[in-house]
């Protein structure tokens, strides 16, 4: 019977521990979590603006990297900060940024469609936020809130809007409504489908609100006209009109407080 010698046991040698080794450290490295400096360039100052947010909060953050932030989310193969800059070169700020109609953000070059769906993401949960903090609450007495909320509702609207706050007997909100959009310093309001729109809520009282896209709020004597016609025909129902209030770039003209109802 012919025996067969078992083949050699060979140790391994110093060339195959080093590649061993090699490989250990190379595994070990992509799945830890770096200690060291984030790496250079856009990914690097991403890291670093992540940081900083994380330990000092938005407050620390410029417009420009507010944007940067909320469009590399969006577009995380891309250097955002250039399209950042565009945006305000624009724009002028942040609030003004997001608050951008569509239209208008498309043609800001490297932004595209995820992009602008991004910026109009963070636009529609900071009025979702607004709205919430108004809900509930008796409006008459939280009046310096119910302003902040309309103004970063419209204050950077480019064409006028006319809405309507309806409220119940305790003066607590039913519905904010837009009523009608129109040009940039002209919005057809209809006294008569202001009324029938609150007696189909319930309501019991009004606040009129629009914008003045130029930024004064100062009252033209067709807005003075109409709310007068309005609360005329609220009147001849039962429903209080409490107010009308004119909403300009971060300021707000109150009809009853200037004496003008």
């Amino acid at each position: 019977m012919t025996r067969h010698a078992r083949p050699a046991r060979h140790e391994p040698g110093p060339g195959f521990a080093d590649a061993s080794g090699q490989l250990a450290l190379e595994t070990e490295a992509l799945f830890s979590v770096p200690e060291a400096e984030p790496p250079p360039g856009h990914l690097g100052h991403r890291a670093r603006m992540r940081q900083r947010l994380l330990t000092a909060g938005p407050d620390a953050l410029l417009d420009h990297e507010m944007l940067e932030m909320v469009l590399f989310l969006a577009l995380p193969r891309r250097d955002t900060k250039p399209i950042a800059r565009a945006l305000l070169a624009r724009f002028g700020d942040y609030p003004s940024a997001i608050a951008a109609p569509v239209e208008a953000l498309r043609q800001v070059e490297g932004l595209g469609e995820a992009g602008a769906a991004a910026l109009k993401l963070v636009h529609g949960a900071a009025l979702r936020l607004s709205t919430a903090g108004v809900k509930q609450m008796q409006v008459l007495n939280n009046w310096q809130r119910l302003m902040d909320h309309l103004t970063a509702e419209l204050a950077r609207e480019p064409i006028e809007q006319f809405r309507v706050i309806f409220l119940d007997s305790k003066n607590r909100l039913i519905a904010d409504e837009a009523q009608a959009r129109g040009t940039v310093n002209h919005t057809p309001v209809y006294p008569r489908e202001v009324v029938k729109r609150a007696l189909e809520l319930n309501a019991t009282a009004l606040i009129l609100v629009h914008n003045h896209p130029s930024g004064d709020p100062t009252p033209s004597r067709a807005d003075i006209e109409m709310t007068a016609d309005v609360r005329n025909a609220a009147d001849a129902l039962g429903i209080a009109l409490h107010d009308h209030v004119i909403v300009g770039r971060g300021t707000v003209l109150s009809f009853r407080r200037e004496g003008l109802m």
